[in-house]
Parts: structure tokens; C-alpha cells; sequence
């Protein structure tokens, strides 16, 4: 149980650092701070098998299903596979060993992500 624990915890701070180390950016910024960010999401996003096997292939349904770019990353926030899909399956390369990964979804201008468990 404690082992479960522990990649649970592992997981969330992977994420929580790769989130806030992706898009941050020095610099300076023009504009206004009361401005809300909007972000779109994808309708209808479905992911299965999840968790899925080694080599396995993975279907990504959405509402419209149109072509999509899909990254997926590593706990430690490293980019293991970029890709673009014009089809609903995507086959996982051997590269993608067992354990727990986050999948990136961009279709049209909305984006999603989701975690992936291979196992």
C-alpha cells in the first residue's frame, strides 16, 4: 500500500513541476492583469485502454475527431513521443516502457491532458 502511496505522490509532483516549468518564460509582459486566460477544452475526449499495454495501441475519440497533435511525457516531465494523428488509434513504440505517463492532446485550438498507465 505504502508503494502506491508513494508513486501517487511521485506522479503529482512530476506533473505540478512539469506544468509550471513548461510554460514559464523570463521576461517582461505588457497588458492588463485583469484579463482572465480563457482555455478550450476538447469535447468529448475519450481515451481507452487506459491502463493500456506495452506496445499496445490506445483509440483517442473526440466530438469532432479531427486530426490531432499528441505528445506524451515521462513523470520527470521529459517528452518521450510527439506525433500527429489523423486517426483514432494511436500504437505505443517500445520505447514506452510500463509505468505512469501524461498524454498531451491538441485538437484545433483546444488542448487536454490526461494520464496514461501503461503497463
Amino acid at each position: 500500500m505504502t508503494k502506491n502511496y508513494f508513486y501517487n505522490y511521485l506522479f503529482i509532483a512530476a506533473f505540478a513541476l512539469m506544468t509550471s516549468l513548461s510554460f514559464a518564460q523570463v521576461g517582461s509582459y505588457t497588458g492588463s492583469a485583469n484579463k482572465a486566460a480563457v482555455v478550450k477544452t476538447i469535447e468529448g475526449l475519450s481515451i481507452y485502454p487506459n491502463p493500456v499495454q506495452t506496445n499496445g495501441k490506445i483509440t483517442i475519440e473526440t466530438k469532432t475527431n479531427e486530426a490531432k497533435e499528441v505528445e506524451i511525457y515521462n513523470v520527470m516531465g521529459k517528452k518521450i513521443l510527439a506525433t500527429q494523428l489523423n486517426t483514432k488509434e494511436l500504437v505505443l513504440p517500445s520505447s514506452i516502457t510500463a509505468g505512469i505517463y501524461i498524454i498531451k492532446i491538441k485538437e484545433n485550438n483546444a488542448t487536454a491532458t490526461r494520464k496514461l498507465i501503461v503497463k
